[in-house]
């Protein structure tokens, strides 16, 4: 059994803190306003030699009708079912509280490891208040009382957490693993793409717009394939961001943008490509990273034969010089092209990853050359003798001639063209640069 740690209790008692605290860095959003954390976070830890997931899980609130809430329950008992060990963490200054009682009642039926971890003790008169947790009678027989936000009494803990684990595990299963982020405005659809992508409820999903907070990864294996594939939240007009939350789930976006290999731009067939879709694209493109465009809610919009072709020809408009970004259309509702979807995503890393033979690439190009050669400049010919692609991360190309400060951006855009038409670089930036020979 892999060794998973669910971090379970009510709201705000500290779950995303210590979530945090064990994964040594800020993945989680944390903030005074209970309910921020909602779908299942998942990180990597390490202690005593052994490695583990963390699940960091929404609070818990039972008799509640709140759509969010009945939600958040689901997931946390997603969490407690894929997890190996459990820790029920409780809040030292709050004391024991009714919700509490009710969510123990729901653990009682778990024969998993079950520790009771009695947050903000951070002063000794605060640790022996956690003896009142007790009277739960639940878990092991011994409370652990800790401070996650100074890390105060976790070592103790987790010296007997990792003795439930058999294997040492594994210091990162997610390392060298390609990375798909799926990016877009509120409430195009993303959570219940990577829903129907799954077959299961791995997200919440509601008709409000924000319902994701933060950046959520999933593992998932198609085509042969392993890769993440990462949901985000919705990215407005930063004149539109109110809260302090949206703030952080968004700049958790953006952070992700960067970290990613592909990104998913999803655009409303309702709305089209919008102006804040097109930002990310840029932003994307000045990241290197590769870009494909997934248009949801196709089935909402009324069509014939040339409606397709209309939105297509009306968006890659908007994106200008940057033609070379795929554009698919789907509908998640009726699972239309979803599939395809994320083949596309793959087909792009696949092109972001190519490495093209120097012999090919002068055998094509240069002929290319010649038939069009670069303007002369000042009564100075200027003579491209070979191409070669450089060992970088994203295609970038270096072409060798004898005077590369005179060769202009036109001539850098046909050469680029060159590039796209005799090899497959759909969906990725091309960098050409000019060398000395």
């Amino acid at each position: 059994m892999p060794n998973i740690v669910a971090i379970v209790g009510r709201p705000n008692v500290g779950k995303s803190t210590f979530f945090n605290r064990l994964v040594e860095e800020r993945k989680a959003i944390e903030d005074n306003v209970s309910g921020v954390t909602r779908d299942r976070h998942y990180g990597h830890a390490q202690w005593g030699g052994k490695y583990f997931s963390v699940i960091d899980t929404g609070g818990y609130v039972t008799g509640s009708d709140d759509v969010y809430e009945a939600e958040i329950r689901k997931q946390v008992r997603l969490a407690v079912e894929e997890a190996s060990v459990i820790l029920f963490l409780v809040d030292c200054i709050d004391g024991l509280t009714d919700l509490d009682k009710e969510f123990a009642n729901e653990l009682r039926t778990t024969n998993k490891p079950l520790y009771i971890v009695a947050n903000k003790a951070d002063t000794q008169e605060k640790m022996l208040m956690a003896n009142e947790f007790y009277e739960l009678g639940l878990g092991h027989s011994r409370i652990f009382p800790i401070a996650a936000a100074s890390g105060s009494g976790t070592g103790d803990l987790l010296d007997e957490v990792i003795d439930n684990f058999e294997d040492v595990g594994e210091e990162n299963p997610d390392l060298g693993i390609p990375k798909i982020a799926i990016l877009g405005r509120p409430n195009v659809g993303k959570s219940s793409f990577l829903n129907a992508l799954i077959g299961k409820e791995r997200f919440i999903v509601t008709d409000e717009a924000g319902t994701t907070r933060d950046a959520i990864n999933t593992r998932y294996k198609l085509f042969g394939k392993d890769f993440i594939i990462t949901d985000t939240a919705g990215v407005r007009k930063k004149s539109r961001v109110k809260e302090d939350i949206e703030f952080y789930s968004v700049m958790r976006s953006m952070r992700t943008l960067e970290s990613a290999d592909v990104l998913v731009i999803m655009v409303d067939a309702s709305r089209g490509l919008e102006a804040q879709d097109v930002n990310l694209i840029s932003l994307g493109i000045k990241n290197n990273k590769g870009i494909m465009i997934m248009v949801n809610k196709w089935d909402l919009i009324e069509k014939d034969h040339k409606t397709m072709d209309k939105f297509k020809s009306d968006m890659l408009e908007r994106l200008g010089e940057n033609k070379w970004v795929p554009i698919i259309f789907t509908s998640v509702l009726t699972k239309q092209r979803i599939f395809q979807a994320i083949e596309l995503a793959v087909k792009v890393y696949e092109n972001k990853t190519t490495k093209i033979p120097t012999s090919k690439l002068n055998d094509k190009l240069l002929p290319e050359i010649d038939r069009y050669p670069p303007p002369a400049w000042k009564g100075k010919y200027i003579k491209i003798k070979y191409i070669t692609q450089l060992p970088t991360k994203n295609p970038a190309f270096a072409f060798f001639c004898n005077l590369p400060q005179y060769l202009k951006a036109p001539y850098t855009r046909y050469l680029e063209n060159r590039i796209r038409e005799h090899f497959d670089f759909q969906g990725v930036p091309v960098k050409i640069v000019y060398k000395k020979k």
